[in-house]
């Protein structure tokens, strides 16, 4: 007992009692394991016990939905797919005229591999898995951010205090050893960027995101224990079984029967059977209701529902019709949409960083960091968007971006073709330096776009174009 007590002063993770086994009031001290001695009190002991500890409903949501991804192959496809599909097209600085800006993305970009499709699925993959994105950036001896590492976020504790605000700025986050019990590792705020999937409040700093499949837990797991009892249930009760009576038989003759007709089963044979005593061989049919799997039916059907991707996705098509499919790829589409958003807000805190440090006031221009392709829309609707905003006058860097087009690239693309075909054109008076195009050209105007209401599947409208 004297052990135990002295093991609980010096572990102050462990709760306190006094010789009776009550538990100290708050404000009471107890001896310290510093090497001065000096008395800590309850209240530190408790705050010092939160700061080491991470939230294990989290925790144990991470690990369960990591099961699940290892054991079953629709999950790991929900993933793997989704992070794929929202890394198509990789992420891009929305700037526009800013060649500044666009010159340090370009670096920014190259050190931190985000310009990497692997990269960009690991961090989406990790948004899905885990509710939260921690982006640790690392600087190299020039002060530049050289890499961008994404870090466990079961692992990473808020230094908030009570109204969800950091205590201290320069001790923002703690990276906790989760078997120990002890902090490995500090972070300020600005070497961290947390993104957050859905937290319960988004002012406190302290709530993490939760994993997209986190409330589809519980049907999983008795999904999977349904599929494995119908195999059991096949197994078990499927094969037509044979009853042998022999009546009046004593248990050796019941014993040297049985033994016989196991023999001849176990070699492959068939023979009739005789017996001369009262008897019968009366055959009993397999399970005549295995189809019968509307249980399993209603499992799979709710856990789809919990997820971003339709089960028409995976096979399962049933009575599904195609408009109805259509309808949900585009709610899955908006679900992407919602993660791209939060893996582009963590990149833009990253940007902001290298800006700050190469001496450049990031609040001084006009610019945004987003995904390429925003999977809403179709290529062809927002083809058809873009030169109906075209066809109202808007310009040619508004109908790139209408069109999910960088118009950056495109400005330059624009400017090395009119520089191979003439690098001396006759029929333009001016060419804009920002943007490239022709201020004014005697060749008349651009392509004629028409445009007919309802006159597309779904009560769309009909893009046609001509030109003069």
């Amino acid at each position: 007992m004297r052990f135990f007590q002295s093991l609980r002063d010096r572990l102050p993770f462990l709760p306190r009692t006094d010789r009776t086994g009550t538990p100290r009031a708050p404000g009471e001290t107890t001896r310290g394991s510093s090497e001065t001695g000096s008395r800590r009190s309850w209240d530190d002991v408790q705050r010092l016990r939160a700061r080491w500890w991470v939230d294990p409903k989290h925790l144990q949501t991470v690990r369960d939905i990591r099961r699940m991804d290892e054991m079953d192959g629709r999950v790991k496809k929900i993933h793997s797919r989704s992070a794929r599909t929202a890394a198509k097209g990789g992420v891009r600085l929305i700037a526009t005229g800013q060649p500044r800006l666009e010159r340090e993305w370009r670096e920014f970009v190259t050190r931190t591999k985000i310009n990497n499709p692997q990269k960009l699925q690991s961090d989406l993959r990790a948004i899905l898995m885990e509710g939260n994105l921690a982006m640790q950036w690392v600087l190299d001896p020039t002060e530049r951010v050289a890499a961008a590492i994404r870090m466990p976020s079961e692992t990473i504790i808020p230094n908030v205090g009570d109204n969800g605000i950091f205590n201290d700025t320069a001790h923002a986050y703690d990276q906790i050893d989760v078997e120990q019990g002890r902090s490995i590792a500090q972070f300020a705020l600005w070497q961290m960027t947390l993104g957050r999937l859905d937290p319960s409040n988004f002012d406190d700093w302290g709530s993490m995101g939760r994993p997209y499949l986190d409330a589809t837990r519980t049907v999983w797991r008795k999904l999977d224990l349904t599929e494995e009892d119908l195999v059991i249930r096949r197994h078990m009760r499927a094969p037509m079984r044979m009853s042998h009576i022999l009546e009046g038989a004593t248990s050796e003759e019941v014993s040297a029967y049985r033994a016989g007709v196991e023999a001849d089963q176990a070699s492959g044979s068939v023979r009739d059977y005789y017996s001369n005593k009262k008897g019968a061989v009366n055959p009993v049919q397999g399970d005549a209701q295995l189809d019968q799997i509307a249980d399993v039916v209603h499992l799979l059907d709710t856990f789809a529902a919990g997820t971003p991707m339709p089960k028409g996705l995976f096979g399962y098509i049933g009575d599904l019709s195609r408009d109805v499919l259509e309808d949900l790829k585009k709610d899955w589409y908006e679900e992407l949409a919602a993660i791209q958003t939060v893996a582009a807000s963590v990149y833009l805190e990253g940007f902001r960083l290298q800006l700050l440090l190469k001496g450049i006031n990031p609040d001084g221009y006009d610019f945004n960091v987003g995904f390429e392709e925003r999977l809403t829309d179709t290529p062809n609707q927002r083809a058809d968007h873009a030169l109906k905003v075209q066809a109202l006058g808007a310009s040619q860097e508004t109908v790139f971006e209408t069109a999910g087009l960088n118009a950056a690239t495109e400005r330059e693309a624009l400017k090395r073709e009119r520089a191979e075909l003439d690098p001396y054109p006759e029929d333009v008076d001016e060419i804009d330096p920002a943007t490239g195009q022709p201020i004014v050209a005697r060749s008349g105007a651009g392509p004629r776009v028409s445009i007919t209401p309802n006159n597309a599947p779904k009560g769309e409208s009909a893009t046609a174009i001509t030109n003069h």
